[in-house]
């Protein structure tokens, strides 16, 4: 199996050292949300220049507070950093309670805005001229964009069909967050894939990130994942795609169980048709100590399962 991690840390160091134990342990990637570090590409640069093969991504940077130009060139400044190639740029719209309430801008037309910015993005990674005057976005670009060393592919926060669209059409695929097996092969799988077939694509890879512990006791292990899924109980969004998942709530899509009933569901999501796992490991336990173990024992399956 292609299995990522969340990465993260309480410091660049621990951020570093994270990438080269999950590079040792054989895992295939690492996924870095939008705040990390305050800005996740200056760790993830380091990161990457001290580390050899590990894939590091953004899952997933927003969209509206960045112009797609200056995105692009942060992400050929990454590579240039890391040496290597490695970088994969996760984005998406992100939520209007961030969009306006936080950053004050609109969220009017948020599938509108995203595929003019991937769009753009996409062109210009892959070293274009582009001139645009959209509804959304504007960028002429000629003679203002460092074209990136390496390849860095681009993968959606796609979870409704506009924007499944766009990840097969346009990007490199998607990268989904709370996304159940059933959600993946009924909603995802289909339309990412006809799109990709219709624009002559290759075959778009689909990222399926999810909450997961391997823990005896299913009851305790959805309690400790109430603590890191509220979060994203009321954002319509994942609302949408819970229901297509057949699921109520963040804490019922987490990934729980014993490691047979873990194996089996991370087979279940490779079966709907993702090509990588993202485990967003949670401890549960009722002190740290436990919550330690809790940690290695969900490690220690997936490093298994991904070394084969």
């Amino acid at each position: 199996m292609r299995i990522g991690l969340t990465g993260g840390g309480t410091s660049v160091d621990a951020i570093v050292h994270q990438a080269r134990q999950a590079e040792r342990d054989g895992f295939t990637s690492l996924w870095y949300a939008s705040e990390v570090a305050g800005d996740p590409l200056v760790a993830m640069a380091i990161a990457g220049r001290e580390t050899t093969s590990i894939e590091l991504g953004t899952a997933v940077l927003q969209t509206y507070p960045c112009h797609p130009l200056l995105q692009a060139n942060r992400a050929s400044s990454v590579v240039a950093a890391m040496g290597r190639p490695g970088l994969t740029f996760g984005i998406g719209p992100s939520h209007e309670p961030l969009v306006r309430g936080v950053y004050g801008m609109s969220y009017d037309h948020p599938g509108r805005s995203t595929e003019e910015y991937v769009r753009i993005l996409a062109g210009l990674l892959h070293g274009q001229d582009v001139d645009v005057d959209g509804a959304d976005w504007t960028v002429h670009s000629a003679g203002r964009m460092t074209r990136p060393a390496h390849p860095v592919p681009v993968l959606v926060s796609a979870l409704g069909p506009r924007l499944l669209r766009v990840a097969g059409e346009v990007a490199d695929g998607t990268v989904l967050w709370m996304a159940p097996a059933r959600a993946v092969g009924s909603h995802v799988a289909p339309r990412i894939h006809a799109a990709a077939a219709a624009a002559g694509r290759p075959e778009p890879r689909i990222v399926a990130g999810l909450p997961l512990a391997v823990h005896d006791d299913e009851a305790e292990a959805r309690s400790a994942a109430a603590r890191y899924a509220t979060a994203y109980s009321g954002m319509p969004n994942y609302a949408r795609i819970l229901e297509i998942g057949g699921v109520s709530s963040p804490v019922e899509a987490a990934i729980v169980g014993d490691e047979k009933a873990v194996r089996a569901a991370l087979q279940a999501l490779l079966d709907a048709g993702a090509t990588d796992i993202w485990a967003a490991v949670f401890p549960v336990g009722r002190d740290r100590q436990e919550r330690v173990a809790s940690t290695r024992r969900t490690t220690d399956l997936l490093r298994e399962l991904t070394t084969g």
